[in-house]
């Protein structure tokens, strides 16, 4: 056997936590372009290695998902492990500053709780839910010492609206100051479990089948059809051949009225975007002050999501699976709609830095759409009029 030669360079030794440099660079390029947008090349040159070298430490790319988003889970779970406080407010506060710390430091990593976690197979989904649940848990209780005006119910709910709060700084790409916003979203979270709370819809009653009614025109059919299938399995588990199916029609016929399915995915962020400005519109050209303007804005928004949940969930999932030009053109539209709420709360709040404004807005638009989801965006009992209150709250706090 060949003997070393002195003065040959020593082997290079693989990193200790290179696994874990792997499964982060891997998190944050999911949260960047989602699942289906990012290879295990473009992973394996973020950490600078090549793609077989990923292979010694993950099976697949999926395994790297399920590490990332257990990743998160864990630091959610330590966060709020062991609060030290005396008193049953001083652990509920310490736990909250402790979580929006995690957040933001995490935040290009934290997303994946939303919209990613999808892609995971039922059984590791099963296992994620488990884990937000005991995190909820975790505050639900001392909330409820706290305030036992609340039920068990009502006091998850709080909590899911301060973590959707917490959430929604993984939801945009505008900078952030680090202990700035911890300090401000952790305003906007005492100020949510302080809020009044709304009572879950019961659940839905099954009704009797009804034939659908079904538009007339076929390029309206396969829009409404695309929107519910992107929906309910995410864009790229769907294929044109579905959507036809689901529209009564063979896959040659979708392409008269759709040249590919990324054009029908921009159809409908087209859609959401000017049904949204319209009612946007509408709601600041019927206020009577900026106030006003703010809150007819705000219930907008709450009618829209709940009123077009398969459309609005489309709308904030699958913005990386748009072809580029489209994107580039609907994130304007994105900030201009953002931008809108910004102008009225700085003017009902003119004390407002436009920094903390924008972290305000954005954390209510999630706070939307989260709360929204659980009641499965029942209109039932004026679930959609509280949670406006909710959002009116959050831009208050």
């Amino acid at each position: 056997m060949p003997q070393a030669v002195s003065g040959d360079a020593a082997p290079t030794r693989r990193p200790k936590d290179r696994r874990n440099r792997i499964a982060l660079a891997g998190a944050e390029l999911f949260g960047e372009r989602g699942y289906h947008g990012v290879s295990v090349d473009e992973i394996a040159a973020a950490v600078g290695i090549s793609g077989p070298a990923v292979y010694r430490h993950f099976p697949n790319k999926y395994a790297i998902l399920v590490h990332a988003t257990r990743e998160v889970a864990g630091a959610l779970l330590a966060a709020t492990a062991d609060p030290v406080s005396h008193t049953t407010e001083g652990r509920l506060d310490e736990m909250l500053r402790t979580l929006a710390a995690v957040v933001v430091s995490k935040r290009r990593v934290a997303g994946l709780y939303q919209w990613e976690g999808r892609y995971l197979t039922p059984e590791h989904r099963r296992e994620f839910a488990a884990t937000l649940s005991t995190l909820v848990d975790r505050l639900a209780g001392p909330l409820r010492e706290l305030r036992p005006e609340l039920s068990v119910e009502q006091a998850q709910l709080l909590v899911n609206a301060a973590l959707s709060a917490f959430g929604s700084v993984t939801t945009y790409r505008a900078p952030t100051t680090g202990a700035d916003v911890e300090h401000l979203l952790t305003r906007v979270a005492r100020t949510l479990l302080r809020a009044d709370a709304p009572g879950l819809p019961a659940p839905a009653r099954a009704a009797p089948a009804e034939a659908p009614v079904r538009p007339a025109a076929r390029r309206e059919l396969l829009l409404i059809e695309a929107i519910r299938l992107f929906h309910r399995h995410g864009y790229h588990a769907v294929a044109v051949e579905d959507i036809g199916r689901a529209a009564g029609m063979q896959a040659s016929s979708v392409y008269r009225y759709f040249p590919s399915k990324a054009d029908l995915l921009a159809a409908a962020y087209y859609r959401a975007t000017d049904r949204l400005a319209g009612a946007t519109t509408t709601a600041i050209a019927e206020a009577s002050d900026a106030a006003d303007a703010l809150h007819r804005v705000v219930r907008a928004y709450v009618a829209f999501a709940f009123g077009q949940s398969d459309l609005v969930a489309v709308y904030l999932a699958e913005n990386n699976n748009l072809p580029d030009q489209d994107r580039h053109e609907l994130r304007g539209a994105q900030r201009s709609h953002v931008e809108e709420w910004v102008r009225l709360l700085r003017a009902v709040r003119p004390g407002l830095p436009v920094a903390d404004a924008r972290v305000l807005v954005h954390a209510a638009l999630n706070v939307v759409t989260d709360i929204g989801r659980l009641g499965r965006f029942d209109r039932a009992e004026g679930y959609d009029a509280q949670t406006a209150r909710l959002a009116l709250a959050v831009v208050h706090a």
